[in-house]
């Protein structure tokens, strides 16, 4: 199928992981739905959608410290001041608009892409780096890979992205494949980014023409203002946290859904967050104290071993005795194909196939440290069948005890075929397929802009809804 052209190209695959995600959107069950044809288009479409940034930039506010009306003004004028003090920056007017379904979610349309005339001074950026970019960040320091020999403070330059991986850290002509993510300002000399002898930190170019412009979040209102992709918002909602409860987020790092849970039970309970990793189990505990919530108890501990037998065991700390949790969310370690921007993933089929047994040793925990009566959200930021429908079939059929159960806000669209799921259980799940709703004239610009005409709230959440990263939800009951 030729491709049509949009601002980038597909994400990059190894031709076998290609095939297997095409073998998982063209499957057996879907075929015998829709054409073939229609098949082969939605799986290109999330090809093109999945190297493009989402069309709005999502921000959760800290409702439990101050009303929304509250931080949607304090974040108006934080942001006009941003604008003001970085002189070189262009001046657009910024659009906050609340979510009219979910009360504590904030929207903010991204324009672009933008038309911007590349310059002959390039720097090249990690991937990560530049999908960043594209979602209104500075460049680090220590994202920076390449730069002009004799760059210096206040140097106009160009910022490409590392599409495959291959720039060597300090290369000064790099001519590898890479894509443009939009003009910035030398913050430093080449010979502090490259030669220093202790690690480098800060913003290393300032961008002013971004391709894509976002705000700048670096420092805005930390303990108020949030960055998170909007399923991930939706998760703390569809657990549904009350006050009082005791509460297991078994994978919690980097603490965002952790402390989205904990201000949805005002404080009021106790949220026990688990990761393998101590930085970032001291990370989740740093912004649990930003966000004045005193409930999260975080522990550096293997969440498949977390579950003991020894009725006996202090229940201050993990292993936990069966039933010991009211709520259990298990947002799994999971492929991240559903992460957007991303422009090429390196990993083979191998890589991609290894994390369902994972996720499913990771279950059997999660149901026997669940009370009966108590609810299971599962939870991933990537598109296969084998992590997120297959898993629900699998867990059901497994665990006797769970039933699915509605979801609320239930904004996405509904399970994929593929799986052997029923209509209604397919219903029941909530599966963000960004694919659906993408437009490549819109990637190009081509769309209606919001900053032509005045965008009404409903009609945003409708775009914020469908042009998300690509994730997936079920909510279980255990009886």
């Amino acid at each position: 199928m030729p491709e049509e052209m949009s601002i980038f190209p597909r994400i990059a695959l190894k031709p076998e992981v290609h095939d297997y995600l095409r073998n998982v959107f063209i499957n057996k069950e879907v075929l015998a739905a829709v054409s073939q044809g229609e098949a082969e288009q939605r799986f290109q479409r999330l090809l093109s959608c999945l190297s493009h940034p989402p069309a709005l930039t999502c921000v959760r506010a800290s409702t439990h410290l101050a009303s929304l009306e509250e931080i949607q003004h304090r974040l108006g004028e934080e942001l006009k001041q941003q604008q003001k003090c970085d002189s070189q920056s262009e001046d657009i007017s910024i659009t906050i608009l609340p979510h009219p379904h979910i009360p504590d979610v904030l929207l903010l349309p991204v324009i672009g892409p933008r038309p911007v005339v590349q310059l002959s001074s390039e720097v090249i950026v990690g991937a990560q780096c530049g999908s960043a970019v594209l979602r209104g960040a500075h460049v680090f320091a220590p994202g920076i890979l390449a730069t002009p020999k004799f760059m210096k403070t206040g140097d106009a330059v160009s910022v490409f992205s590392d599409l495959e991986g291959k720039c060597t850290r300090g290369n000064k002509d790099f001519k590898g494949k890479r894509v443009f993510v939009g003009n910035g300002v030398a913050e430093m000399d080449r010979s502090n980014i490259f030669c220093s002898d202790e690690p480098v930190k800060g913003v290393g170019i300032r961008m002013v023409e971004p391709l894509y412009q976002s705000p700048s979040f670096d420092g805005v209102l930390p303990s108020l203002a949030f960055l998170q992709n909007l399923p991930s918002v939706v998760v703390g909602h569809v657990l549904g946290p009350r006050p009082g409860e005791r509460i297991l987020d078994m994978c919690a790092a980097p603490g965002g859904k952790t402390c989205h849970i904990a201000a949805l039970m005002g404080g009021q309970g106790e949220v026990v967050a688990l990761d393998k990793i101590r930085g970032k189990v001291e990370r989740i505990l740093q912004n649990a104290k930003a966000l004045h919530l005193d409930c999260i108890k975080a522990h550096c501990f293997n969440s498949i071993k977390a579950v003991c037998t020894d009725q006996a065991q202090d229940t201050e700390g993990p292993p936990f005795p069966p039933q010991s949790f009211d709520r259990v969310l298990l947002d799994a370690p999971c492929s991240g194909l559903g992460q957007r921007p991303s422009m090429a993933c390196t990993w083979n089929l191998k890589e991609i196939c290894s994390y369902q047994p994972l996720q499913r040793k990771l279950f059997h925990t999660a149901v026997r440290l669940l009370k009966r009566g108590g609810v299971l959200v599962y939870s991933t930021c990537t598109v296969t069948l084998a992590e997120n429908e297959e898993q629900v079939a699998w867990a059901l059929n497994t665990f006797p005890c769970l039933t699915l159960q509605p979801q609320e806000p239930h904004i996405g669209a509904e399970g994929m075929l593929g799986a052997g799921l029923s209509p209604e259980q397919l219903r029941l799940l909530q599966r963000f397929s960004p694919e659906l709703g993408w437009s490549v004239a819109e990637a190009r610009g081509e769309g209606d802009s919001p900053t032509e005409q005045p965008e009404s709230p409903t009609s945003l959440a409708h775009r914020a809804n469908k042009d998300t990263i690509g994730f997936f939800i079920a909510k279980f009951l255990k009886s």
